[in-house]
């Protein structure tokens, strides 16, 4: 047996991290500028403890800096610099992270403040996806420390001697490569710097080449120069602003907070100008630390292919978009930033790992969306009724794909009913026996059947949407007994229940055979009935269970549409036997008969659909016959 200890080749490790540690190249940058804001963090906490000296109106800031005649990139801070001997420590030994080299040393339990960024030690050899070679150039806080510099050129070897930097802090100057010059174009570094840098808790300034102004003589000369006309002119310049925002609304406490700074920075992050319908402030110290405000906005009521946008940050360094680890899916459908160090991210902290952990922050922050709409129910319920027709859809997708939950918001999902009013399932139930559920999915198409339905004193709920036919099929698997029926499809409550006798059932024969001979479908069921409004000669019902199987499969998409017609629509034509034109079918003679039993029919399927083209001429044509006749 032989022991021994596996030997890593820097030489081919070095290659892997520079060009394969990230999956986006433009991230060397957020990689640099979190280095720079974690070295001015140092030097504050090592200020706080009398271990630094810092001035108290010094300005903390990290400068991006464009040249772009030179192909350079600097990213220069003001924090906490670096001797050479940390340098070779923290910069030629790969992996040696200086950030957990300090919080080791000076990280208090219960200081959850101090926002160090690194961990990994390997962001800055992210500079190497973009650049021929890099410089550093650092000045340590310490008393009586030389400045450093160290320069590479993408391969194992490096310099480093004694620097000529006069200020503390540290400059990273990156050559850029040939392939990467479009990291040189300012709009395209403030692009990156928005994206990932926009709320890191330290100022971030952007500083391009210093451009030629005209002068007053009308020579042009740089600004800080003096001009050739030897005259004194005063040239305005306008005050830098940094491009973040270093005290991101989610970071405050909510009652710190009004209703006009949360729609504010919905709009500035989100570039969306329909104010949300309401938001929920997450502010969570325990068991992780985990900040945040998700935002409810107007959710168009068919939603296929529409999606949020829930920005991940790990310390105000913006992660990704929408990560499906922390964010359940269905909450995919809101805006709004979650913000959590205690994220266990991958080395290029663009993953996660550790499962079991990140189910847990996710199980959290699906607690508090069902916390603040049960609070919203009971205690704000005209609010909650009011944007029921905006979040139906979302509580309803999150009933479906997350059965916790369900669990939390079944007691608040509504309804709305034929008369425009919210109620619950049980409401609607109110403690019938039968625990049948009648629904509407198109009240104006369906208006003859809503008429009949409330002729009888009876009520239907609104279900507007493709999401409720699955919906429907969730609950009555959940709630045993309910069943949810359209009104088109049976006519047991809308029906007289008197037994027929003998002759009353052959007369009914004998009518459905005349419909059938004329018809001509033997497809479709035909029935008679008495129906309790005798205004109406004849219905048109849809099978229930074939309807909405066939409907499931078609809101899947292209792919299982053709799953759908194996499930063919079951219609069944009810002829109503206390019409009067149905009793009288039999006088008519055999043309006048076709005439009215062609006619019928097409009435009862007007009220259920529209007519094809083919079939409204004939039915106009045929009207038009009518007509003649009455006159």
């Amino acid at each position: 047996m032989a022991k021994g200890n596996i030997s890593v080749d820097s030489e081919n490790l070095f290659p892997i991290i520079k060009k394969w540690l990230y999956s986006d190249k433009d991230i060397f940058l957020r990689e640099l500028v979190s280095n720079g804001c974690d070295a001015i963090t140092k030097l504050k906490k090592l200020a706080s403890i009398g271990d630094a000296q810092i001035n108290e109106d010094e300005r903390f800031k990290v400068t991006v800096s464009v040249f772009k005649d030179a192909k350079k990139l600097v990213i220069s801070d003001n924090g906490i610099g670096m001797t050479a001997e940390e340098i070779d420590k923290y910069i030629n030994q790969i992996a040696f992270s200086g950030a957990s080299d300090f919080l080791a040393k000076y990280k208090e339990d219960d200081d959850k403040g101090s926002q160090i960024i690194g961990h990994f030690g390997l962001g800055f050899y992210s500079a190497f996806m973009v650049a021929d070679s890099v410089e550093i150039d650092s000045l340590s806080y310490q008393d009586g420390a030389k400045a450093a510099k160290w320069t590479c050129d993408g391969s194992m070897e490096f310099e480093l001697s004694d620097g000529e930097r006069t200020e503390r802090g540290t400059s990273v100057t990156l050559n850029i490569a040939e392939d990467s010059e479009e990291f040189l174009d300012e709009y395209t570094i403030r692009s990156i710097l928005n994206k990932y840098c926009s709320f890191l808790p330290i100022e971030i300034y952007l500083e391009g080449e210093e451009k030629d102004e005209e002068c007053e003589c009308g020579e042009e000369h740089k600004h800080d120069e003096e001009c050739d006309c030897g005259e004194e002119h005063e040239h305005e310049h306008e005050e830098p602003k940094p491009i973040n925002n270093t005290n991101p609304l989610w970071m405050k406490k909510p009652s710190e907070c009004s209703d006009e700074d949360y729609k504010e920075f919905y709009r500035n992050v989100f570039m969306d100008f329909n104010e949300p319908l309401f938001w929920i402030h997450l502010n969570v110290d325990y068991p992780f630390n985990l900040k945040g405000i998700l935002y409810f906005p107007k959710i168009n009521h068919e939603f296929a292919g529409q999606e949020g946008q829930i920005k991940l940050y790990n310390n105000q360094v913006f992660v990704a978009d929408n990560v499906k680890e922390v964010i359940p899916e269905f909450l995919m459908l809101l805006k709004g930033v979650i913000d959590c160090p205690d994220l266990p991210l991958n080395v290029s902290r663009s993953f996660l790992q550790n499962d079991g952990y990140v189910k847990k922050i996710s199980n959290h922050i699906t607690k508090k969306v069902a916390d603040k709409l049960t609070s919203l129910y009971k205690n704000e319920k005209e609010s909650y009724e009011k944007y029921w027709d905006d979040i139906d859809i979302f509580i309803k997708y999150g009933c479906l794909r997350d059965e916790k939950f369900y669990d939390k918001v079944k007691d608040i999902i509504i309804y709305k009913d034929l008369n425009g009013k919210y109620i619950t399932l049980d409401e609607y139930l109110d403690g019938k026996e039968e625990k049948d559920v009648y629904y509407v999915s198109d009240p104006v198409g369906q208006s003859q059947y809503v008429n009949m339905i409330k002729n009888q004193g009876l009520n239907a709920v609104v279900l507007p949407s493709m999401m409720d036919t699955h919906f429907i099929s969730f609950i009555e698997m959940k709630q045993s007994g309910v069943k949810f029926k359209r009104i088109d499809s049976a006519v047991s409550d809308i029906s007289n229940t008197e037994e027929k006798d003998d002759a009353a059932k052959e007369q009914d024969e004998k009518l459905i055979q005349k419909f059938k001979d004329e018809i001509g479908d033997e497809s479709l069921k035909i029935e008679v009935q008495s129906l309790k409004d005798e205004s109406i000669p004849a219905v048109i019902l849809l099978g229930e269970q074939s309807r909405r199987m066939r409907e499931m499969y078609r809101s899947y998409g292209q792919q299982m549409a053709g799953m759908a017609d194996m499930f063919k629509d079951e219609f069944t034509l009810v002829l109503n036997s206390g019409n009067s034109l149905i009793k009288k079918i039999d006088s008519l003679n055999d043309e006048d008969a076709k005439l009215v039993i062609d006619h019928v029919y097409d009435l009862a399927k007007i009220s259920h659909s529209p007519l094809g083209a083919e079939q409204m001429t004939r039915f106009i044509e045929r009207s038009n016959k009518l007509l003649e006749r009455v006159i």
